[in-house]
């Protein structure tokens, strides 16, 4: 039987590179995304590499938890159809933003980074629970640990720091991600976390060149903070991919949850703030009462 996966955000990046590296491994891959003609590119390129399982693209804007509600219908509904089951989930969506905007009334960066992969993830439990043994790959970031760690609220309080603000919505999607692992003990899916350590994407192109993503005493030292940022984001997507494939494909990984893959490909200790419960209760409550999984 066909193994199939659905990468998020994989039509260009490291969650394109994320794709053809799961269609090497033998399955058919769904790549999700914005643009129907980046897709229709991504799964030409797949196919071109890889034939033996023909790729696909859905289209959806991650930004919006209703489409991402009917995205998750559409896959549920025809893997139900088919009796094919649902292997791997990556959840690679990702995006920072230099100035505070909203999404359907809710801080941007937090439902991009956190509440849309959480609401894909929660509505497709039952299929990949019903494909286990399964495996779902949230990609995280170093950033999570500059992160604010209160969960009060969406939005913290002091100012709007882009990268602050996105390491923070990453740091809810891990604490999300390691409860997640404990939750599902015993069902046959596997939860992991991936971290590709940065690389020269359209997410980081321009965006972190601007000093107004970080705190005040941040750019001060912005010469050598933006140094940082060049060096991390440098690297090839193909290299920033391999944690999200080693935890999506590794036999040695087979029966285990909750590990961080970090950048080097290899297992890591998790941000003690993502093992907080504490932090993984309030981002649950959050998480329950902005994205529900049911709407009226």
């Amino acid at each position: 039987m066909t193994k199939r996966a659905v990468v998020t955000a994989g039509t260009g990046g490291i969650g394109l590179e994320t794709a053809l590296g799961l269609a090497a491994a033998g399955f058919s891959v769904t790549v999700v995304g914005r643009n129907t003609a980046r897709g229709a590119q991504a799964v030409e390129r797949i196919n071109a590499t890889h034939p033996a399982h023909p790729a696909r693209f859905l289209p959806a804007d991650l930004g919006s938890l209703d489409q991402v509600r009917a995205l998750a219908e559409r896959i549920a509904a025809e893997h139900a159809a088919s009796g094919q089951p649902l292997t791997v989930l990556v959840n690679n969506v990702g995006a920072m933003f230099p100035e505070r905007r909203t999404l359907g009334g809710i801080e941007a960066s937090f439902v991009v980074n956190h509440l849309s992969p959480y609401l894909l993830t929660e509505l497709l439990l039952p299929t990949l629970t019903a494909g286990a043994p399964s495996r779902i790959v949230n990609v995280t970031s170093g950033a999570a640990g500059l992160g604010k760690r209160a969960f009060a609220a969406v939005e913290p309080p002091g100012g709007y720091y882009g990268f602050h603000w996105y390491g923070r919505a990453k740091l809810a999607n891990l604490a999300y991600t390691l409860d997640l692992a404990t939750r599902l003990e015993g069902t046959g899916v596997s939860v992991f976390a991936a971290d590709p350590g940065g690389a020269a994407t359209d997410m980081t192109n321009g965006t972190l060149a601007d000093p107004k993503i970080v705190s005040p005493a941040l750019r001060l030292l912005w010469p050598l903070v933006r140094r940082t940022f060049e060096r991390s984001t440098s690297g090839p997507a193909s290299l920033a991919a391999r944690p999200s494939l080693v935890a999506a494909t590794d036999d040695a990984l087979e029966g285990r949850t909750g590990i961080v893959i970090g950048p080097q490909a290899h297992p890591v200790t998790p941000l003690r703030a993502a093992t907080d419960p504490r932090v993984a209760e309030d981002v649950r409550r959050l998480s329950e009462r902005h994205a529900p999984l049911t709407t009226a």
